[in-house]
């Protein structure tokens, strides 16, 4: 089975779930995507790009911060340090994403199950400490 083909499959499986967070899978614009259900924040959508060599996926976390920018970066980096299937990444705008890859030799049932479970925790755990820090106007001295 190819990758795509067990990611499609895999996905609509989690659908299915009513135990599941993931409330809908499918393709945007080439991609295939993921929503699910978050503590945290209401939903995250986790894109996927099937590669010839790799299965990259991303998140996103936050817009640019307005304010404190270099505290947000601080905590991204420092949870960078913990993580290895998800880091934390801008874009060109300054947005925060989870950002990672895997080589598609690799990529299994049990890999998308932890590569999902990994951008889960990851935003459980930084997305209200990111939004206060990115929220705070920084004290001047």
């Amino acid at each position: 089975m190819t990758p795509r083909a067990l990611l499609e499959e895999v996905t609509a499986r989690w659908v299915a779930d009513p135990d599941s967070d993931v409330v809908w899978a499918g393709d945007h614009e080439g991609r295939w995507g993921i929503r699910m259900r978050q503590q945290a924040r209401d939903f995250t959508t986790v894109w996927f790009d099937v590669g010839e060599r790799t299965l990259g996926y991303e998140a996103y976390v936050i817009p640019a911060p307005a304010h404190n920018r270099q505290e947000v970066f601080r905590q991204c980096l420092v949870r960078n340090r913990s993580g290895w299937r998800v880091h934390f990444a801008l874009d060109s705008e300054g947005g925060i994403y989870l950002r990672g890859r895997t080589p598609v030799a690799t990529v299994e049932a049990a890999e998308l199950d932890a590569i999902v479970g990994a951008i889960y925790e990851a935003i459980e755990v930084s997305f209200r400490s990111l939004i206060a820090a990115g929220s705070m106007r920084e004290k001047k001295p």
